[in-house]
């Protein structure tokens, strides 16, 4: 054998490497001069590459497992036609919503997300205003999102539970509220993993959320008899009408079903939070926001569609293990394989907790950083031994706790935070774009567009102005409570406390 056969390859495999690591550190030089311009010190390793980017965007939203949390709320109120139209409707909706928010965060890719572009999108004398408000209003989403996922996934696997014991267990809200708190102080110990070990984690989601939906949506048709599936007038037409909301005229009832995909389709800046440890992402943050939120509103449409056509009869839905979606599993597919499949839809929602988690700690580390919070830039520290920011970590773990006890003082009350979520975050999202356009041509404002955007004609006047008048009619929607009469019991809290941080902060 040539001696000089395997040198030659040694060479060639170094000379290769040295190229990638020279690629790689112009990427990452690149993005470090953008964030530099914009005025802030690079402080993260850049570790999240495109496809673990794109599996963040897509685990934030969680698919299968925020259906799964929220798909009673339609059912109950609006009955299984309103399951089906609100998902689509508020999808395409939500779609102008996560573009417009693509086209801001690829112009401002740091983790302070909108608040810091909302800031810069407005003359000087009301940055200081504008950024305290849509940070205050950011946070206070993204801390209710984590709290009411993370509630919501205690109620998954005490729900796994009724249905193995057959109905005859009883869970209390103190167990609800334990287990909450439980997985909340675990998804605080792993966010403090170092940034590439979170990347490397972060990648397999998004093949789990698909894999596990697909899955569902196979097996539910394989497994359901055609004498079975109910006709398309219940799917999509009046028979599968039913006004739950006890008073509220049928209009309302029936759009009280957008809650499911309002709350399931946030949270779009949540790429913009990690886009300090993302390569090149002034590309790769605004391309996940589209793709997760196209991939999730359609193939949710579908999951929708085929769980209603496998319901079965809508009073045997309602039971004691409180989630519709796990009873039409174990109605088609038998208790042990609905429980097997519970399991991953449990996974993906831990999926959406882990993610939320890092993204809110990366919003109040950037919020101490620019002192909008009142702890003079304690929270604003990253550690040298992770490089990750652990003091905003904790500090996000605990407030997050908050919200969740609120289910020993009154379930109601807790729910308003599924609503509270959509409320905070949207107002956030709609306050940077409006600004955009409202300030385009002020000497003193300079919007630089960034590699994502839709242009200053039609296309992309009509894709701002739809989804701030959307965003503004859900939030009236979800002020509301959804059941009538209305008592200290049933009040939906959540316009309260929204209207309240936006009138203490301002």
């Amino acid at each position: 054998m040539d001696a000089s056969g395997p040198r030659n390859v040694s060479a060639e495999k170094q000379a290769n490497f040295k190229t990638e690591s020279v690629h790689s550190r112009i990427s990452a030089d690149d993005d470090d001069k953008v964030l530099e311009q914009i005025g802030y010190v690079p402080s993260f390793r850049r570790e999240f590459s495109n496809l673990a980017t794109i599996s963040f965007a897509f685990s934030i939203m969680g698919l299968c497992s925020s259906i799964a949390t929220t798909f009673n709320t339609p059912l109950t109120l609006g009955g299984p036609a309103s399951v089906t139209w609100c998902w689509i409707l508020g999808a395409v909706m939500c779609f102008t919503l996560g573009s417009s928010i693509a086209e801001i965060v690829s112009a401002f890719p740091t983790c302070g997300g909108l608040y810091t572009a909302s800031a810069r999108l407005c003359p000087p004398k009301h940055r200081a205003i504008v950024g305290w408000i849509v940070g205050w209003l950011n946070i206070l989403g993204q801390v209710a999102g984590i709290s009411s996922t993370e509630f919501g996934l205690a109620n998954m696997i005490w729900a796994a539970v009724v249905v193995a014991k057959d109905g005859d267990y009883v869970v209390t809200s103190g167990k609800v509220v334990g287990l909450f708190a439980g997985l909340l102080a675990f998804h605080g110990l792993l966010n403090c993993l170092a940034t590439r070990y979170l990347a490397r984690f972060t990648t397999g989601f998004v093949f789990v959320n698909l894999g596990v939906t697909a899955l569902i949506v196979i097996v539910l048709l394989a497994m359901t008899p055609r004498s079975e599936m109910h006709p398309a007038k219940y799917v999509f037409g009046s028979d599968g009408f039913v006004n739950g909301t006890g008073g509220w005229n049928d209009g309302i009832a029936f759009l009280f079903g957008l809650l499911s995909v309002q709350w399931t389709m946030t949270d779009y800046d949540a790429t913009a939070h990690i886009s300090e440890e993302v390569k090149r992402a002034a590309y790769a943050a605004p391309s996940a926001i589209f793709i997760a939120v196209v991939g999730t509103g359609l193939i949710g449409w579908v999951l929708n569609i085929v769980l209603v056509l496998c319901s079965g009869p809508l009073e045997n839905l309602t039971t004691a293990s409180g989630s519709a979606f796990l009873e039409i599993m174990a109605l088609r597919i038998g208790k042990p394989g609905a429980l097997f499949l519970w399991t991953f839809v449990c996974l993906t929602a831990f999926f959406v907790c882990q993610t939320a988690l890092q993204a809110c700690s990366r919003t109040v580390y950037a919020f101490s950083r620019d002192h909008g919070l009142p702890d003079r830039g304690y929270f604003g520290h990253v550690s040298s031994w992770t490089m990750t920011p652990l003091r905003a970590i904790w500090f996000t773990t605990t407030l997050s706790v908050i919200p969740g006890l609120l289910d020993l003082a009154s379930p109601v009350a807790a729910n308003a935070i599924f609503a509270l979520t959509a409320m905070a975050l949207d107002l956030s999202y709609i306050i940077p774009i409006f600004l955009r356009r409202w300030y385009r041509n002020h000497p003193e404002v300079n919007f630089k567009p960034g590699p994502f955007y839709m242009g200053d004609g039609l296309l992309g006047w009509a894709t701002n102005v739809i989804c701030i008048l959307w965003t503004l009619f859900v939030c009236v929607l979800f002020s509301l409570p959804t059941m009538l009469p209305v008592t200290a019991v049933n009040m939906n809290y959540a316009s309260v406390i929204t209207g309240g941080v936006v009138i203490v902060s301002g």
